[in-house]
């Protein structure tokens, strides 16, 4: 039997399936991805899901929501062209690994790569050529990324656009999680309209709202303002952090605990920042955080910042941190990104530019109007209820899928 050979078998009964690689969280704490699973599970496909280990004695094989995880060792994090290459490489030929062992033990009949990196087109192709499907769910404009953190193109961006440029052209269909992503698939890929949908990344407001505060996560102040995410180059925390030096030095507020939740390339000189602007009475770092974490943190917190600076990408990105916020009643402080503004609407305070002396003015001024908070706070609640409700985008995932599988001749009930 070749690499990608044989015939997957399942057990009898088993639904269509579908296996979904990540390469860069672990499932449980990838929000996006756990819906996208429920959503499957709900309409009677079977999944399993290839991701790195959240810790080194997670099982290789085990169950969370109904899904089967199949889980690898990632390499030790580094910095670097070279270092990245190598886990790049390492990466992809332990989900190939799993591909096959998820194939021979479950089976599955499409592919769905999420994205960063670009780099499982091929996979999708080598599988596709056993009669499976592929499904580019892209979560990152990987070019537009490379930019933001580097100031620059040259050849690095274009090797990732004709990595991006490959996966379009391998996939069947694209998955993206707004109209200005759909866009970039639809020009830069070349696609027709009907082989993409957008599949916002909302949270279940079933799942995700506001519970009982924790006072003592505000650490003896009387107000507690939160980032959550993603701590790299081009997300802006320096400049949260800048803003909340003026706050506390210039404007002499004492009154706040800034928590950050989250990890990245840029942490330990995050820390350093803090501690070089004499914050770390006032700023707490907490490292990554589970969905039960944030929700306490969450339905603590008094403002929620976005803080990304304006770039391309951010404008075209939807910050999974302010729909967040919003799910649990929490007013937003953010930058004037285009994205952000569609989808936050009244439920943000915007600073252009996000500046951080606006920045941090505007969180003062919030803090000291609880009727305003109270109102913004509402109002992002309803909207994730309501107009980006998760209900509308897992009806728009599914369908993709019966789509695509009717279209190919696949039903619910999968091939054997």
């Amino acid at each position: 039997m070749g690499v990608f050979g044989g015939v997957a078998r399942r057990r009898a009964g088993a639904s269509t399936r579908v296996l979904i690689v990540v390469q860069n969280i672990p499932l449980r704490y990838d929000r996006r991805v756990r819906n996208e699973c429920r959503a499957l599970l709900d309409a009677g496909y079977g999944v399993t899901v290839i991701c790195p280990k959240d810790t080194a004695d997670e099982p290789d094989e085990h169950v969370l929501d109904g899904v089967v995880v199949r889980s690898y060792q990632p390499p030790p994090a580094t910095s670097g062209l070279v270092s990245y290459l190598v886990e790049f490489i390492v990466c992809w030929l332990r989900t190939a690994r799993l591909s096959l062992r998820a194939a021979r033990a479950e089976g599955f009949d499409v592919l769905q790569a999420c994205n960063p990196p670009d780099t499982y087109w091929l996979l999708g192709l080598l599988w596709k050529v056993r009669g499976k499907r592929f499904v580019y769910d892209q979560h990152d404009l990987c070019p537009e990324v490379y930019e933001a953190r580097f100031g620059k193109r040259g050849l690095l961006h274009r090797a990732l656009l004709l990595l991006e440029r490959a996966t379009y052209a391998t996939a069947d269909r694209v998955v993206s999680p707004n109209p200005s992503y759909q866009e970039i698939a639809l020009t830069r890929g070349k696609l027709p309209i009907g082989r993409t949908a957008v599949v916002m990344s909302s949270p279940d407001p079933e799942l995700m709202k506001r519970g009982e505060a924790h006072p003592e996560l505000r650490g003896g102040r009387d107000f507690l303002v939160c980032y959550i995410g993603i701590m790299g180059p081009q997300d802006g925390v320096d400049r949260l952090l800048d803003a909340a030096a003026h706050y506390v030095h210039v404007l002499g507020r004492r009154d706040t605990r800034f928590a950050l939740l989250g990890y990245g390339d840029s942490l330990d000189d995050l820390r350093a920042q803090s501690t070089r602007l004499g914050l770390d009475e006032w700023v707490t770092f907490t490292g990554r955080v589970d969905q039960v974490e944030l929700g306490r943190w969450l339905s603590t917190a008094d403002i929620g910042v976005t803080p990304d600076p304006p770039c391309e990408f951010n404008h075209r990105s939807t910050m999974n941190k302010t729909l967040e916020y919003m799910a649990h009643a929490v007013p937003v402080v953010a930058t004037d990104l285009r994205e952000t503004m569609r989808c936050a609407g009244p439920a943000a305070e915007y600073v252009p530019d996000g500046d951080p002396v606006v920045m941090a003015k505007t969180i003062a001024a919030l803090l000291d109007d609880p009727r305003r908070r109270a109102h913004m706070g509402a109002a992002g609640r309803q909207r994730i209820e309501t107009e980006l409700a998760w209900q509308l985008q897992a009806t728009a995932y599914v369908d993709l899928y019966h789509g695509l599988l009717n279209a190919n001749g696949t039903t619910n009930g999968g091939n054997q």
